[in-house]
């Protein structure tokens, strides 16, 4: 028996054929976007639904790669960003389709251009008992902030707009005919907590917010692993799978990692480390974590109260670095020895000892998601000479990156939640010099997913609990999960030596982030001064 995962990306959908019995990977086949990242403006990050659609030619390529009959698949899981939502007719069909406004294209989980609606909606739920599971703080890339920025700059898309939808609960409705909402991101991103914010607070953002909640997220919310329906017709000659099989609703990439790293449990922290970095934990009980995305029960594995984290910036602070800031001279080297950018810096900085490069550098690049919520901070460089090297500073950014980590495995454990285990997963695990400045900053072993496809796999452990293959995601992820354990074991000395280098980034971080210095919110406010 096999089923299938198909994992919606930034950039790109990737599908992934399993079988049941062991999550042995038998094939898998990705599809690009035909319009990519869409960046009208700055701080904006928008998609063409259709993209999502056509990608779907994945599936069968997938099948084709396994060398597997469609007939033997009984079952179909969906993962997306998140959250990634769009404007819908009532019927599903996406505005961008009827109108030629920005806003009625599906804004990316990386939309940052409400910032300012996000402020305000904190200002006014900052009371509210609810918020703390949120660490306090909405961040703009949430469905509401950027819903009431549809309204105040687009009322015309707003108004038409059936459904505020997001994107792994729209892919499910297109594949099965039947729209609800998944309890993960319903949570996460919907700040649904036994109900949505209400409409007395709604209304203090603007008069014709009052009704969101209501008339354009209202729609029923299922657990994780829930089967909504049967492919219908149209998805099945999308996926060129059998009519009727079954389909699970849809879940956020990140979260369906963690069954594929086999880590449904309490204690085992999964990082997926790519553009971004989300850090989720499954504990036994609620536990209020200052600067958390968010704490929802049943949010990844039915049953348990699921913690998420996260980093703004990862991967795309090194990628931006190399793409603008690295002299010619070391792509050259780098093409002469057949390798990437990326592998010739991490070589070079790693040959000196830590601390020896001078520097210590912010991760904010893209804005800080936890623990502080505020993507209007921005990147810091400090130690920088006439003798910083490219190598030097790349160094500092992946060493940034780690103690960013750091601060969230802190605020975990500070809140009384024990961090006994870290897990990564995503492409940044193929840098083998990161990993080991990772476990050498958290001074606690790595382990790494076992799987190249983490989320496509966690996308088919959900769709095989849907085909009733399984009894539940914790006993699905044992059986289909795949991690190595311990693969990068933390050394004595540059544990100690990164502990005092993290005590300087801890400085800069309140200094920068806690209100010692607002210069970046003045510099961002002001780009021309």
């Amino acid at each position: 028996m096999l089923v299938v995962g198909i994992d919606f990306g930034t950039l790109s959908a990737r599908a992934v054929v399993v079988r049941v019995s062991d999550g042995a990977e038998l094939g898998s086949a990705s599809v690009e976007y035909a319009h990519g990242v869409l960046e009208p403006e700055p701080q904006w990050a928008l998609q063409v639904p259709s993209d999502y659609l056509d990608a779907l030619r994945c599936v069968p390529l997938a099948l084709r790669d396994a060398g597997v009959s469609p007939a033997e698949v009984i079952g179909i899981g969906t993962d997306f960003t998140a959250s990634t939502v769009l404007p819908v007719l009532a019927d599903g069909t996406p505005l961008a389709q009827v109108s030629s406004s920005p806003h009625a294209l599906a804004k990316l989980w990386r939309h940052h251009a409400a910032s300012s609606q996000a402020v305000r909606f904190n200002a006014v739920f900052a009371d509210e008992p609810w918020m703390e599971r949120y660490g306090g703080l909405t961040s703009a890339e949430w469905e509401f902030p950027k819903a009431l920025q549809v309204l105040e700059e687009a009322p015309d898309v707003y108004a038409r707009m059936g459904h505020w939808a997001e994107a792994a609960d729209w892919i499910v409705w297109q594949l099965t005919g039947t729209y609800v909402r998944n309890a993960c991101t319903a949570g996460y991103k919907g700040l649904y907590q036994s109900g949505y914010p209400a409409p007395s607070l709604l209304v203090q953002l603007h008069p014709d917010f009052a009704s969101f909640a209501a008339q354009k997220l209202d729609t029923p919310i299922v657990p994780l692993g829930t089967r909504v329906g049967g492919l219908s017709a149209a998805g099945a000659a999308s996926t060129g799978l059998a009519e009727g099989t079954p389909v699970a609703c849809g879940v956020i990439d990140a979260h369906a990692t963690v069954a594929a790293c086999g880590a449904a449990s309490p204690g085992q922290l999964v990082a997926v480390m790519g553009t971004s970095t989300c850090h989720m934990m499954v504990g036994s009980s609620l536990r209020p974590v200052p600067g958390m995305c968010g704490v929802v029960d049943g949010g990844i594995v039915p049953g348990h109260w699921g913690y998420e984290a996260g980093q703004s910036g990862a991967g795309s602070i090194l990628a931006w670095y190399v793409e603008h800031q690295v002299p010619a001279s070391y792509s050259a080297a780098a093409s002469a020895e057949g390798i990437s950018v990326h592998t010739l810096l991490s070589r070079l900085g790693s040959s000196k000892p830590v601390g020896s490069h001078g520097l210590i550098a912010l991760d904010w690049h893209d804005g800080n998601r936890s623990v502080l919520v505020d993507h209007a901070l921005s990147g810091v460089i400090v130690g920088q000479t006439l003798a910083t090297r490219a190598e030097d500073v790349y160094r500092a950014l992946m060493e940034a990156t780690a103690f960013g980590t750091r601060t969230i495995v802190s605020a975990f454990r500070d809140a009384g939640l024990p961090v006994e285990s870290f897990v990564a997963a995503g492409g940044l695990t193929q840098n083998p010099v990161l990993m080991q400045i990772y476990a050498d900053v958290l001074g606690m072993p790595v382990s790494l997913i076992g799987s190249s496809e983490g989320a496509a796999l966690g996308a088919a452990i959900h769709g095989a609990i849907a085909a009733g293959a399984h009894p539940s995601i914790s006993e699905a992820s044992v059986a289909m999960g795949s991690v190595r354990r311990d693969v990068y074991i933390p050394d004595a000395a540059r544990v100690s030596a990164y502990s005092e280098l993290y005590a300087e980034y801890v400085t800069l971080h309140d200094y920068f982030g806690r209100g010692g210095n607002s210069v970046m919110h003045r510099l961002r406010a002001d780009p021309a001064r």
